[in-house]
Formats: structure tokens, C-alpha cells, sequence
């Protein structure tokens, strides 16, 4: 894939998302015969069809626009940090999203369309907006992380307070449910909700791209590159902050995408930074389409939670990514 350059890749990746959401919206739980696939493509008012365009297909593209948005930040934070073990949750910005969201549920503004969705954009507009403040005075990428790491502690606690002081355990069970990651039930709403912001981030991230190819070259080559690299990383991490905060708020809580999706596809762009964001974006929507069908197909008495899954099937896949690296660091 490497000799065909990104714009290949991104091509190959482009073709795996369509063949991986054909199958998501053709398998299910409920199984269909070739009989009823036609008539879910001939009567749209047939039940098929309604199994099809109306359950299976947003909630295939609410996980191809989530993983999208995932593997996006996940490839501005490694750039920005320069650091390959960056992800979305690294610089506090989930942690902050899930605590908006969380405080939402128990609040009871479930009800209110849109309510914890907003909430969840709140709370990583807030960290991105400390983000910014913090890096605007200190430009080292290690106080950077220390502050995030700070922010999601803060973070953390303060939903578990939550926990703690629910009115109710109905409410402490759907801040649960919500904060393990899911996109069971989601409709083109959802979609609709989540397919501006990763643009919005996607068209910020694509401004910061020369800073962070800059950034890669050394602090000290960044400053005297004449670049605007203050307002650069300003972008970067609106853009990270974007993407990340649109994608808890749809989906909750969803780890390792972000993390791995950014090391599928960097040897193929030569670890260049502004050519990994295209890639790194079409990975991570690929791996979790192809994530929530195996969820779904898993045979439990209970659908598995896509955060659950993508964490315990992710996991050693990177493990063999960081060992293979490793080996080639040797060599």
C-alpha cells in the first residue's frame, strides 16, 4: 500500500468501509432470507426494510462517522504530542465529554432531545477550551499531557461522585449503560448529529497539518520554520477536541480506536503526520464498523457493548502492533 502513496490507501480503505457496512446493514441478529433481502429492496414499507434502512444502516453509519472522528483525533494527538501513544482520552477531553453527559442523565434531561448529546459537547468544548488557555502559555507537549492527565482525573472523579450521589439506581444504570459505548438504537438523527462535527474537525485538522509535520521535526525546527505554529496547534486541538467531543456524545465512551487506528496505516504514509489524518480517520471508521457487527453477532445472552469489545479485541491486536514495532526498532 505504501508505493501507491495515501491517496491509494485511502482508496483501499474507502472500498473496505463500503463492503464492511454492506455486510452491517445485511447481518443482524435477525436473520433474513434471500426473499426477504429482495423485499427490503423493493418495499420500503415492508418490515425487512425497516430491519435494514431504518435500524442497521444509521447504526452502521453512526459507527463509521464515530470511529471516523475517533481515529482522526487519535492521529492530531500523536502528532501534536508527538508522542505514538496519544489518543482522544489522553488530554482529558472524553473524560470531560462523559462527565457532561453523565451529568445530564442523572439531572433527567435524557428526556429532553438532544439534552445529553449538547451536555456532552459542553464538556469537551470545556476542556479544549482549558486546553487551549494552558498551551497558549506553556508550549512543551509533556506539560501538555501532564495538564490532560489532570483535567481526566478531575475528570473521573468527578463522575464517579456522580455515582455515588445518584438519586436513583435506574439513573446510575443508565449513566453506566451510556459510558460503556454503544450505538445499539441509534437513528439518522444521530448520524446527522455527528456527521458536521467530524467535518468541521476534519476541515480544522487538514489547516493544522503543515504545524504538525513541522512539529515532527523538532521543537526547535518548528520555531524558526516562520510557520504560525501557535495558531497551528490551536486548530489541532479544536480539532481533536471537535472530534472527540462529537463522538462521546453520540456513543458514549469508546476506547482504543483513537489509539491503534493511527498505527494501522502510519508505516504506509511514512509516519508523516499530515498525510496520516485522511487514513487514520478512514481506519478508525472502518475498525468500528466491523467492531459493532462482530459485537453484534457474538452469541450472548446480552449484546455486548461496543466500549467492552473494542477494549478486549483491541488490546492484544495492539499489543502485536507495539511487539512487531519493537522488533523493527531493533533491527
Amino acid at each position: 500500500m505504501s508505493r501507491g502513496g495515501p491517496g491509494r490507501l485511502a482508496a483501499i480503505l474507502a472500498v473496505l468501509i463500503a463492503l464492511a457496512a454492506l455486510l452491517a446493514v445485511l447481518f443482524g441478529e435477525s436473520a433474513f432470507d434471500a426473499a426477504q433481502l429482495a423485499q427490503a429492496f423493493t418495499e420500503p414499507a415492508s418490515g425487512p426494510a425497516e430491519v435494514l434502512w431504518a435500524v442497521r444502516a444509521p447504526r452502521a453509519a453512526t459507527a463509521l462517522m464515530v470511529g471516523a472522528a475517533l481515529g482522526l483525533s487519535g492521529a492530531v494527538m500523536q502528532g501534536l504530542l508527538r508522542n505514538p501513544l496519544a489518543d482522544p482520552g489522553v488530554l482529558g477531553v472524553s473524560a470531560l465529554a462523559a462527565l457532561g453527559a453523565a451529568g445530564a442523565i442523572v439531572l433527567g434531561w435524557a428526556a429532553l432531545p438532544g439534552a445529553v448529546e449538547v451536555s456532552a459537547l459542553v464538556g469537551a468544548g470545556l476542556a479544549g477550551g482549558l486546553l487551549m488557555l494552558f498551551s497558549a502559555r506553556v508550549r512543551s507537549p509533556e506539560a501538555l499531557i501532564l495538564f490532560g492527565v489532570a483535567v481526566s482525573s478531575f475528570a473521573g472523579a468527578a463522575t464517579a461522585l456522580i455515582f455515588n450521589l445518584s438519586p436513583s439506581p435506574i439513573a446510575t444504570a443508565e449513566v453506566m449503560n451510556w459510558l460503556l459505548g454503544s450505538v445499539e438504537n441509534r437513528s439518522w438523527v444521530d448520524v446527522a448529529w455527528v456527521t458536521p462535527a467530524v467535518l468541521a474537525s476534519a476541515v480544522l485538522a487538514a489547516l493544522a497539518a503543515l504545524g504538525l509535520r513541522m512539529l515532527s521535526l523538532g521543537e526547535e525546527t518548528a520555531r524558526t520554520s516562520g510557520l504560525p505554529m501557535a495558531r497551528l496547534r490551536l486548530l489541532a486541538l479544536l480539532a481533536a477536541a471537535l472530534a472527540t467531543g462529537a463522538a462521546v456524545a453520540v456513543a458514549g465512551v469508546i476506547g482504543f480506536v483513537g489509539l491503534a487506528a493511527p498505527h494501522l496505516v502510519r508505516t504506509a504514509v511514512r509516519g508523516d503526520p499530515a498525510r496520516l489524518l485522511l487514513p487514520s480517520a478512514l481506519a478508525g471508521g472502518l475498525m468500528l464498523v466491523l467492531a459493532d457487527l462482530l459485537a453484534r453477532m457474538t452469541p450472548t445472552d446480552q449484546e455486548l457493548k461496543l466500549g467492552v469489545f473494542t477494549a478486549l479485541v483491541g488490546a492484544p491486536l495492539f499489543a502485536l502492533i507495539a511487539w512487531r514495532a519493537a522488533r523493527e526498532w531493533r533491527l
